[in-house]
């Protein structure tokens, strides 16, 4: 019996057993998605393993910071990987993935953090903002080299002024393993192929 039938019988029999690990898509603005990423999250047990696919342009710092932490105190041994673009605050939680991998098309854009307050904020809550920004700033960037096990030096490089790097960069730097695509069809191809005659 092939693996997909096997899938389909359980589910007629009702079974409760999950089919692998939860896999979660990281699409979109996070910010707006925090709170159904964050259930999602949750639902994964302590400990436990999940998959992430990743097409997002980023968010708010403070989103990808919580997002980021609920995975490093919950222990949870994530794989991530990077389907189109990870850039900016979803770079985070790509970092706290145990395995992470990328296509040779993959975009990861690395730039400084950004705010934005609302229009008619006064010139000292302006500089107290700018204060914190700076601070948090540095020591987001130390978390990201940590994550990543790269020097500081090198997480700066690609911060400032703000580097696109690709895929196959990403992985030559030994932060992730990069997915042959055309291997995987042609694989698919001969299994498909290999099932019909079964």
């Amino acid at each position: 019996m092939t693996q997909n039938a096997e899938r389909e019988q359980e589910q007629q029999e009702g079974s409760a057993e999950p089919a692998g690990p939860p896999e979660i898509a990281f699409v979109g603005d996070i910010t707006e998605n925090a709170s159904d990423l964050t259930e999602k999250l949750l639902a994964v047990p302590e400990g436990g393993e999940c998959t992430l696919y990743f097409d997002s342009p980023g968010g708010s710092p403070y989103c990808a910071l919580s997002i980021t932490t609920l995975m490093i105190i919950r222990g949870i041994r994530a794989t991530g990987v990077v389907t189109g673009e990870c850039s900016s605050a979803s770079i985070w939680p790509l970092a706290a993935c145990n395995r992470r991998f990328v296509t040779p098309y993959s975009a990861l854009l690395f730039h400084p953090m950004r705010w934005q307050s609302e229009e008619n904020v006064q010139l000292p809550e302006a500089a107290e903002w700018a204060r914190h920004f700076a601070k948090l700033e540095g020591r987001m960037d130390e978390l990201l080299a940590e994550l990543f096990g790269l020097p500081l030096e090198r997480v700066s490089e690609w911060m400032r002024p703000g580097r696109y790097v690709s895929g196959t960069e990403f992985a030559d730097a030994g932060l992730a393993e990069v997915l042959d695509l055309a291997q995987i069809c042609a694989d698919n191809r001969k299994a498909a192929a290999e099932e019909s005659t079964d």
